[in-house]
């Protein structure tokens, strides 16, 4: 619920109306202005499993610019991570936003109100992030990683960074694993299933990274789990990769995420300057 009572995705409706006339996306690969003089164009880009649509972010102008990849929370590619890939592109960056569900449901993946109590919101759910596993992520990373080195507008002799919320967050350190020669720094907030007990655990990833990276941990993810924030710290250690973990006493899980009903816009503005932070010194 949102602080007026109602189901955040029914304000998603009309938030998707808005950022479509104001930011004038439109489908079909045609580029146009968006807001804080960026541009944005929807594309789609072809996979081993089909064609994953996605939304490429840049500020106006020919550049070259780095690029960041962007894997979205649990709620999938929807108009707030447009919003949020804009103002990304405004420091200087062409971001890529993917529909990681794309094997199953063009985005936006959820067209009505979402209740986790309702057993087909919670199939739905299943559905969509069986076809995920960590060698179909790692497959899907190195080819968005292909496709945005093939882009004009991409400086392909700054190394890439990747963002990734919820669910997106053990996304990053498959994509900095997959990818090592090109990633540069990743980014996860509030971030789901970064360890595990199963040998395809996030974390064991460590070892082929080639990244900087910084994790934001919700509150409440660190009480039901606060030995995991240690075993990531080990394992980044152990592989002498550069990680900074933070706990952020006043975000809870999705305070990152702007139509989340726990948005949290200073921990939110915190977060980002730390990931804009991490990219301007590696992303070069």
């Amino acid at each position: 619920m949102d602080d007026r009572g109602k189901p955040f995705t029914e304000r998603l409706s009309r938030r998707e109306f808005a950022a479509v006339s104001t930011a004038a996306v439109v489908a079909g690969g045609a580029t146009s202005a968006c807001a804080e003089d960026t541009m944005a164009m929807e594309v789609e880009i072809k996979t081993a499993d089909g064609n994953c649509d996605a939304v490429l972010i840049h500020p106006s102008g020919s550049g070259p610019w780095p690029a960041v990849l962007v894997w979205p929370d649990a709620f999938g590619l929807r108009p707030t991570f447009r919003e949020m890939g804009a103002r990304l592109a405004t420091q200087g960056y062409v971001v890529l936003t993917v529909n990681q569900f794309y094997r199953t449901r063009k985005a936006p993946p959820f067209d009505g109100p979402v209740d986790f109590q309702d057993p087909a919101i919670r199939s739905r759910l299943t559905e969509l992030r069986a076809p995920l596993t960590q060698e179909a992520v790692m497959r899907d990373a190195t080819t968005f990683v292909a496709w945005l080195d093939a882009q004009k507008v991409v400086n392909r002799n700054a190394r890439i960074g990747v963002a990734g919320y919820c669910m997106g967050g053990p996304m990053t350190v498959q994509t900095a694993a997959a990818a090592p020669r090109r990633l540069g720094a990743g980014c996860s907030f509030h971030g789901g299933g970064l360890v595990t007990d199963k040998p395809d655990s996030p974390h064991l990833l460590a070892p082929k990274i080639n990244a900087s990276f910084y994790f934001g941990v919700a509150a409440n993810d660190d009480a039901k789990d606060p030995q995991a924030k240690v075993t990531l710290q080990q394992a980044f250690d152990a592989a002498k990769v550069p990680a900074k973990i933070e706990v952020y006493p006043d975000g809870q899980h999705g305070w990152c995420v702007p139509d989340s009903p726990v948005y949290n816009k200073a921990a939110a503005d915190r977060a980002f300057n730390e990931m804009a932070n991490l990219y301007k010194r590696a992303l070069v």
